[in-house]
């Protein structure tokens, strides 16, 4: 009897007492007409009734803390951690907000079987290294997009090292110093106008063409002929594009010219570019550009045509077509402006989601000599074996072989008219867009 006495908890004890007590005082009142004397000491016992209520509550209390509120649920919103104290993971993403990061690191090897002694592929804008590693390029962009919705104006800045930059800033009038690591610089403005007209000023890559500087973006791993000579690698000056509808845009350029941050003359160069969506499949891009490019003089204007046709008649096979026209340059001892004309075709196809296979091959034709430096013909064929790896990394190897009518390729210590060549390159993208930290 005494250990299950000891059980019983000190505030039911007190609750039973104070039971008691209030059934007494209760039968007290009911049974006998209340006397002053008896009403005296029906007071004093309410008020020890009080007391003994509030020291219950106390004791109720106490009790519930020592043992773990177990007379009593905890509620839910103490034992849930609200949302906005949780620890929040942060990203990069969430860091930068509307502004984007991204880039790679593009490097290769280049096996030329002419073994040059001067360890230089001819004809090659980026990859020239031969019998050697090289570092093509390395790029850092920062991009934010210009919104209707959020913010009207937006900026783009590409910086980039290694041999593409040195050869896309080589021919700039302000030297190779002036710009050198810089591929584009432009802030952007989206005007109220309709759909919205987004204007452009600052370095941009050039629109010709249908192939661009990054390696990613390419589906050969070298550059063609076509890229290297026949088409400028950028602009510095004013661009306004317009997009219709899904079918079509028409964008708008004055610039100082060709490859020239600092111009070479007071003229100015137009340009203008059509893009056409007739199906979902084919795509059209029409460029054509005006303006004078001789140092010093504003007297003989340079005209490109440049068209390039795309046609994806499945998911996994593209094919492209690109011809470039350019003439009115001058050169001494010809009476009529020089011109130059090519056309490359390309393949590609998706075997499925890690590799890919892609040829071009084209044809060049430099009558005068105006852009490679000897007046020949040209034919070139590559093949490219893509392979991707984690989704960031994509490896080429290629194959490239170019036969001109002319002994412009080096040969040991003489000269050949044809080189064959075999690349393995490596990039490494990335993009805060895809969630990369």
């Amino acid at each position: 009897m005494k250990k299950a006495f000891m059980k019983i908890p000190a505030s039911c004890f007190l609750g039973l007492v104070i039971s008691l007590l209030a059934a007494g005082a209760a039968a007290q009142t009911s049974d006998a007409q209340p006397t002053p004397a008896s009403s005296t000491q029906v007071q004093q016992l309410q008020q020890e009734i009080d007391e003994l209520r509030t020291e219950l509550a106390a004791l109720k209390q106490g009790s519930a803390a020592a043992s773990g509120a177990a007379s009593a649920p905890t509620p839910a919103s103490d034992l849930i951690t609200p949302a906005s104290a949780a620890p929040a993971h942060t990203t990069l993403s969430s860091l930068l907000g509307p502004t984007t990061l991204s880039g790679f690191v593009d490097m290769y090897y280049g096996e030329n079987f002419n073994h040059p002694a001067n360890l230089t592929s001819g004809l090659r804008s980026f990859d020239g290294g031969a019998n050697q590693f090289g570092l093509n390029m390395v790029e850092l962009v920062i991009d934010k997009a210009p919104d209707a919705a959020t913010s009207r104006t937006g900026y783009h800045i590409a910086l980039g090292y290694g041999q593409a930059m040195n050869a896309i800033n080589a021919s700039d009038p302000g030297g190779l110093g002036f710009d050198q690591y810089l591929k584009e610089a432009y802030f952007s403005y989206l005007a109220p106008v309709a759909k919205g007209l987004q204007v452009d000023f600052g370095k941009f890559v050039t629109p010709a063409g249908a192939e661009v500087i990054e390696t990613k973006d390419d589906w050969n791993y070298s550059r063609g002929i076509l890229f290297s000579y026949a088409i400028p690698y950028y602009h510095f000056g004013l661009r306004a594009k317009y997009t219709f509808n899904d079918k079509y845009s028409l964008t708008g350029y004055v610039v100082n010219g060709w490859n020239d941050v600092v111009d070479n003359n007071s003229g100015k160069t137009y340009g203008a570019s059509f893009g056409w969506n007739p199906t979902r499949t084919v795509a059209v891009a029409q460029t054509f550009f005006w303006g004078p490019e001789t140092a010093g003089s504003n007297a003989t204007p340079r005209q490109l045509y440049d068209t390039v046709v795309t046609f994806t008649p499945t998911p996994k096979l593209s094919l492209m077509a690109n011809y470039d026209y350019g003439r009115g340059d001058r050169m001494t001892g010809i009476a009529n402006p020089v011109w130059w004309s090519g056309i490359a075709g390309y393949v590609k196809y998706a075997v499925n989601s890690h590799y890919a296979v892609a040829t071009r091959y084209e044809y060049y034709d430099d009558k005068y000599g105006f852009t490679t430096g000897a007046a020949q013909h040209i034919n070139g064929i590559t093949g490219t074996l893509e392979r991707t790896i984690a989704s960031r990394i994509i490896a080429r190897l290629e194959f490239r072989r170019d036969q001109s009518t002319r002994p412009v390729f080096v040969r040991g210590n003489g000269f050949t008219d044809s080189q064959s060549t075999l690349s393995a390159g490596l990039v490494y993208v990335f993009d805060t867009k895809e969630g990369s930290n």
